[in-house]
């Protein structure tokens, strides 16, 4: 049996098409499922919604999303387990390749997620170009993620300290069990997060997160972003000159970060912007570089799970990780090292 578990808090809107996707996904895989809805203290009518599109309810009280998804799991009764979130639309090409693997022995993986139309257009580009950084780390989101039974409780489940970036550690802990894949199918998400405003506010975590990761553990770090119980306001962001600012200023930042890989492949485009936009790219880059002194950390947290990996090959797959983000964290570390004098010398 396949179970299929979504956490939820507060979540009428989106769940009611979540439940109907599920079901149609797991009617063309032909193979008996059951879907558990982990109702965390939600004060609108989520309970409702799942049991009127043939859902089991599970009643927990964490606010909490690992231990949601823990709790879910516990309850339970198929050997394949399914995590898809309460604001996700996934589909039966996902359903049926995630069973293709687990049938040849991969022990969990996931697939990537795309935002629907509720996100800026510089939101979806961007999950675009982070979705390929996740398939080439092997890394799934917690949008749709699915393992083994025997997986999960080799693993202990997902960790419970963390109120946020559970679903990438759960990822590295099946590393550890076998095969983990990341499928080249996609699932559709909510961007709801992502508007306006918040849209800064998401990244700016995503960003304190990695360079202190500590701060995963205190749920006042990112309750904003993700332990928001408001959904009908989240709906209701005002197109404010603010949003529209937000909005503008994360497009150039996007627009600078996919464009660069094409100005360094032909030289020759930089002199077309050069007068015009030159300074605000510099300015973008410049702003890139410091924020990719991230990487640093992110070899560190590699080095640490090489020595954690017993598999050959993924430690092979974990070198090479580690080669790359020294690479290119070594080479921004340069052009910052440049800036701080140069900018001095400006000033004077």
């Amino acid at each position: 049996m396949i179970s299929f578990i979504v956490p939820a808090h507060n979540e009428q809107a989106c769940l009611g098409r979540t439940l109907q996707a599920i079901h149609e996904s797991a009617r063309a895989a032909n193979q008996p499922y059951e879907i558990i809805v982990a109702d965390d203290a939600s004060m609108d009518a989520t309970a409702e919604v799942a049991r009127q599109n043939n859902a089991r309810v599970l009643s927990v009280n964490h606010r909490q999303i690992a231990a949601t998804r823990n709790s879910g799991a516990k309850a339970a009764r198929g050997e394949r387990l399914f995590f898809v979130d309460a604001d996700t639309i996934i589909h039966p090409q996902v359903v049926i390749a995630a069973l293709r693997h687990l049938d040849k022995g991969t022990v969990g993986g996931g697939a990537p997620a795309r935002f629907d139309s509720a996100a800026p257009l510089y939101a979806q580009f961007l999950l675009l170009w982070f979705g390929w950084w996740m398939r080439l780390a092997g890394i799934a989101g917690g949008a749709f993620q699915f393992c083994t039974r025997d997986a999960f409780q080799g693993v202990g489940g997902f960790d419970e300290r963390l109120f946020g970036g559970e679903d990438a550690l759960m990822s590295w802990a099946l590393k550890r069990e076998g095969r983990f894949v990341v499928l080249w199918q996609s699932v559709v998400t909510s961007g709801r997060r992502m508007q306006g405003v918040r849209g800064l506010q998401m990244l700016g975590t995503l960003v304190r997160a990695a360079f202190f990761p500590k701060t995963l553990r205190q749920q006042s770090s990112v309750k904003k972003i993700w332990y928001d119980s408001n959904r009908a306001e989240n709906r209701k962001i005002p197109d404010s000159l603010i949003t529209q600012g937000a909005n503008v200023f994360l497009s150039v930042i996007t627009i600078v970060l996919l464009t660069n890989p094409f100005f360094s492949l032909f030289p020759q485009l930089r002199a077309l912007i050069d007068r015009p936009l030159g300074g605000v790219r510099f300015a973008v880059n410049i702003l890139l570089c410091h924020l990719f002194l991230v990487l640093w950390p992110c070899a560190g947290f590699l080095l640490r799970n090489l020595f954690q990996q017993t598999r050959w090959l993924e430690r092979i797959k974990i070198v090479g990780l580690i080669a790359l983000c020294l690479w290119f964290a070594w080479s921004v570390t340069r052009r910052v090292i440049w800036f701080w004098p140069w900018l001095y010398q400006k000033a004077i």
